[in-house]
């Protein structure tokens, strides 16, 4: 008898719950053995391997991987405790040559890197959701409406650093790969069938050839409610305190919102209390947190208070881009009138395409090229000028065309004044 979830066509009928694995749950592989007799498997299997990781975002500090999910046709699949297996450069280097299949890769590559595993060709499921025009790309959604099955969604914000993993987080893990080459092999068909299946090819390679993010420059400043904070002295101290939380997290390596709310900080900093009385007093530092504790934070309130006014941080963080959009008109209207026609052009266009605007060209693309356009407004320097700024071929053969008449584009003269009473 064939199984049901081997076909890959689109359904209308009602999804059908997906409730185990079709092998079974297989046993956590947790030991270099185990791993070995994984890695021989998954090499002599064949096709395209499915791969997924799990982590304790909320839970634990960083990213890190706690359970990593394959599987591969002639392999079946498997589960692998990174904690046990803290090295899978065998299992990366057996993969090779073999597509990877993700949803939403660019979340779990980083993670997967620490380990010792980078994919050299992927497909990213979610990505070629978006491409095809599926309004709702998570896995669970995609999986029903193109596959016809139910996800369970009950495990996916559950702290996988826990060990050992309960019988039900292995199964909704498992089945999060048990599906996803069957997915992966229908949005090909559907990508093929609207002519995009190139365009989607182009992107999974610049995601694959992607190099690792830099640190990010001031974190600090995405504290949650960091736009109440005005005053350098207090923006100062949002930093002392979001470091002073960052150094304890990793330590105890928890979650830094575990450790102080970003809200509390925020307080602190509007408030800047003068002692540990008045911090207690504040919300986020109230009864359960010790005396130690408390004068932890406000001994970075006091750091934040003593320094020179030339070492306070700036009210906004450095950026060698174009100002933000909203001040546009004021600087330069021209470039805000060049921005506008580019929006509306680049947002006609992907509707007409049936694709998000953001991945038919990224904004911060159009902002810079309307910013300082290029006195040459040829097909050739303008399709230059997108490659540099990091669009891919597809979306540059569809864009450029576009950009001629929105960088020619002029403002609204504006409105004559309103005659007064005496006129």
């Amino acid at each position: 008898m064939t199984d049901a979830r081997e076909t890959a066509t689109p359904t209308t009928a009602a999804p059908v719950p997906l409730l185990d694995p079709r092998e079974g749950i297989p046993p956590v592989t947790a030991s270099p053995e185990a791993l070995s007799s994984v890695v021989a498997a998954f090499a002599a299997g064949s096709g395209p391997v499915a791969v997924d990781a799990e982590r304790a975002s909320g839970y634990r500090y960083g990213q890190r991987a706690y359970l990593v999910q394959l599987r591969r046709a002639g392999a079946g699949t498997a589960l692998i405790d990174p904690v046990g297996c803290p090295d899978l450069t065998t299992l990366g280097d057996a993969l090779a040559d073999t597509e990877w299949v993700l949803h939403a890769a660019t979340q779990d590559l980083p993670c997967l890197d620490e380990l010792g595993m980078r994919p050299t060709s992927l497909f990213d499921t979610e990505l070629a959701g978006r491409l095809a025009g599926f309004p709702r790309v998570g896995l669970g959604a995609m999986v029903e409406n193109v596959l016809g099955f139910a996800l369970e969604k009950g495990h996916s914000a559950v702290d996988w650093s826990t060990r050992p993993l309960p019988e039900p987080w292995l199964r909704y893990a498992a089945l999060d790969v048990e599906l996803l080459i069957d997915l992966r092999d229908a949005l090909e068909e559907e990508l093929r069938v609207q002519g995009k299946l190139e365009w989607a090819m182009e992107e999974f390679a610049a995601i694959a050839a992607a190099p690792p993010p830099p640190p990010r420059v001031d974190p600090w400043r995405r504290t949650s409610g960091m736009h109440k904070v005005r005053r350098r002295r207090q923006i100062g101290v949002v930093r002392e305190l979001w470091l002073t939380r960052d150094r304890a997290a990793r330590e105890r390596d928890v979650s830094p919102g575990r450790v102080l709310t970003d809200a509390a900080i925020v307080a602190a900093a509007l408030e800047s209390p003068p002692n540990v009385h008045a911090l207690a007093a504040l919300p986020g530092f109230g009864h359960r947190m010790g005396r130690r504790q408390l004068e932890q934070w406000q001994a970075a309130i006091d750091r934040a208070r003593a320094l020179p006014e030339r070492e306070l941080p700036q009210p906004t963080a450095a950026y060698t881009g174009p100002p933000p959009p909203r001040a546009w008109a004021d600087k330069d209207p021209a470039a805000a009138a060049r921005l506008s026609a580019a929006r509306a052009a680049v947002s006609a266009l992907a509707e007409e395409l049936g694709l998000p605007q953001e991945n038919l060209i990224s904004p911060d693309t159009v902002r810079r090229v309307c910013w300082a356009p290029p006195t040459d407004l040829s097909a050739e320097v303008l399709t230059s000028t997108l490659a540099s700024l990091g669009a891919r071929p597809w979306q540059t053969a569809l864009v450029a065309p576009l950009l001629p008449e929105a960088l020619t584009a002029r403002p609204a003269p504006a409105a004559p004044p309103a005659p007064t009473a005496a006129e």
